[in-house]
């Protein structure tokens, strides 16, 4: 009787701590903060040097901390989330500089003034954490010792016009983590009308299914670009310095409103495909016609970054456009085959449309049916 040899078997091991922990991460995170790490340290030590220096303060602590958490280092600091952050900090400190001046300080001080500050910032302000702001405020103005009566609200003021004046002049990157955000849109879409495309070129129900999950997925990819964007635009209204940018984002958000549309409409056809290819049957004339439409998008995804790029991606979409009629390209077939050129012609339109051509015009190119 031999022994058994030992089991081959092998299991996984969780790794993600490597991954936040390596070097090259690391690296990573710092360049995409650089900029916010500036901004911050000039900012703070601007406002403590004001406080300290030109208005006599001894230890204006909160000129420093409120330009540090109104500024962070989210990438997300557009002016309007940088004014709405100082106003709940400023709130918090104005509510506990008026309990110390009338109650004096405390434990129970302290726990009036938390209570008071909590209950008028949620008020105030839908977002939570706006009262949790002017909370950590209140509650420093409590615990830390203060010099003249209002004199830590004035010190609070000098941090955060300094957080709105760095945002203005020394802006964080309107253009490259948009344009980040955008590639991985564009990146994410292709992948998933590949999968549609090769479903229906080897008839493969399941890879169909594999494309309309990928494209349900997009949703977050579409969201991010959307918040990268909004902020870019916010902060190149009213900062010189980025001024010059504005005209590319603003080309950028048409651009991205064109491609949440065309992500629906990818939805409906990979729909159509996932139940059109339960009978196992191949489809070339759909997956040719899908996977031009895609080739399209990948042009107008490196348009993002160079504008010239932008004519042959019409070019390409307009020669698409033109063979969407489904009795043409399909005759004979069966209404099941057809609506899955029925269902790429609105596509087609939201991919023109995101070259920069006009919805009107963008429609005339499909065929009429």
């Amino acid at each position: 009787m031999t022994e058994a040899e030992p089991p081959t078997t092998t299991t996984a091991v969780d790794a993600r701590w490597r991954s936040r922990v390596h070097p090259r991460n690391g690296w990573r995170r710092i360049r995409e903060s650089w900029v916010a790490i500036v901004q911050i340290v000039v900012a703070a030590t601007a406002a403590y040097a004001i406080a300290h220096f030109g208005l006599g303060h001894a230890m204006p602590l909160l000129a420093a901390t409120v330009t540090l958490s109104s500024l962070g280092l989210v990438r997300d600091a557009r002016p309007r989330q940088v004014a709405e952050t100082v106003a709940g900090m400023l709130l918090g400190i104005l509510l506990a500089e008026v309990i110390v001046l009338v109650l004096g300080g405390g434990w129970w001080q302290l726990a009036v003034a938390l209570a008071v500050t909590l209950v008028v910032a949620r008020g105030v302000s839908p977002q939570p954490g706006f009262a949790i702001a002017a909370a950590i405020q209140a509650l420093i103005v409590l615990i830390l010792p203060g010099g003249a009566p209002f004199s830590r609200l004035l010190d609070g003021v000098v941090g955060g016009v300094m957080a709105l004046a760095v945002t203005a002049l020394l802006p964080r990157s309107a253009v490259r983590a948009e344009l980040r955000d955008g590639a991985a849109l564009f990146a994410a879409y292709d992948d998933a009308a590949a999968a549609v495309v090769q479903g229906l070129r080897r008839g493969d129900r399941r890879r169909a299914e594999r494309g309309l999950e990928k494209a349900r997925a997009l949703d977050m990819p579409l969201e991010q670009w959307q918040s990268s964007l909004e902020s870019g635009l916010s902060v190149a209204r009213i900062s010189p310095v980025l001024r010059r940018q504005r005209a590319e984002l603003e080309r950028h958000e048409r651009v991205r409103r064109a491609m949440d549309l065309a992500v629906r409409n990818l939805r409906v056809i990979a729909r159509s495909a996932a139940y059109a290819t339960e009978d196992g049957a191949p489809r070339p004339v759909a997956a040719e016609l899908l996977a031009d439409l895609a080739r399209g998008a990948r042009v107008i995804g490196d348009g993002l970054a160079d504008i010239s790029a932008e004519p042959a991606a019409r070019e390409t979409l307009r020669a698409v456009a033109a063979r969407l009629d489904p009795a043409a390209v399909l005759p004979g077939a069966g209404v099941t085959d057809q609506n899955i050129v029925t269902a790429m012609r609105p596509l087609a339109v939201d991919l023109l449309t995101a070259t920069g051509m006009p919805f009107e015009q963008a429609r005339r190119m499909v065929p009429r049916v």
